[in-house]
């Protein structure tokens, strides 16, 4: 799956911009990185929301336990990869019909933190139990929000492209070509919401997440860490 979005919705991480100035290398421009998704998935599935965000993804090389899967409702657009295991109580809380799959759960569950504030999001995501890795926008606000599995079991990835817009996806290498070092693994356990502004631990909410650069032999610029945690949380390749 792959996510484009304009300095206009989200700017560009500061961790990012110098991991990529540390490290000069060549990009290209978001609207070439799509078309490459496209052009090497033929049966891609892509939208343009607006002038700022685009969409797409594919069923190519999924397995059946970490399937990707996209929904819009109520102007909520959402990419899904994974599988929740508590799927049927969440189902239950949200008032969800049994026929409901996680990116509709995942769009409710965003509703309800937008709509029943304040509802931290570390709540909301905390509650869902499996291996996941979702991109939600909402037209409505122009909210972005971001996050992934606390054991990164689904991986995903951000990075600068050479004309700004900020890109995630679920395939490093696709990246690579178009945002150069300017590339990091999402860290797990973490989401990102324009909402909010920054990166946060949804384990650890209170705990500041920094970068330290990347080894210059590594495909990524930088590496994330939530602080009083020992251990990088970067999923690998």
């Amino acid at each position: 799956m792959l996510g484009v979005f304009s300095s206009s919705i989200m700017s560009p991480p500061e961790e990012l911009v110098a991991a990529g100035s540390r490290t000069p290398s060549p990009k290209a421009t978001a609207s070439k990185l799509m078309g490459r998704f496209l052009e090497v998935n033929s049966s891609a599935v892509s939208v343009h929301i607006g002038d700022h965000v685009q969409l797409a993804y594919n069923h190519f090389n999924q397995s059946a336990l970490q399937s990707r899967s996209f929904a819009v409702k109520d102007e909520i657009f959402c990419l899904f990869e994974g599988s929740l295991d508590n799927l049927g109580s969440l189902k239950q809380q949200y008032g969800l019909a049994k026929s409901a799959n996680e990116v509709l759960l995942v769009i409710e569950a965003y509703k309800a933190l937008r709509d029943r504030a304040p509802y931290p999001a570390n709540h909301v995501v905390g509650h869902l139990e499996g291996n996941f890795a979702f991109i939600v926008f909402d037209k409505s606000t122009s909210t972005l929000f971001v996050a992934t599995d606390q054991f990164g079991k689904v991986p995903l990835y951000w990075g600068i492209t050479a004309d700004g817009y900020v890109a995630f996806a679920d395939d490093a290498d696709l990246l690579k070509g178009a945002c150069g070092k300017s590339l990091a693994s999402f860290p797990q356990g973490c989401f990102f919401s324009t909402s909010i502004g920054e990166l946060r631990s949804y384990e650890n909410p209170k705990n500041k997440i920094t970068a330290v650069p990347a080894p210059e032999e590594e495909i990524w610029g930088a590496k994330f860490m939530v602080e009083g945690q020992q251990t990088v949380l970067a999923a690998t390749k």
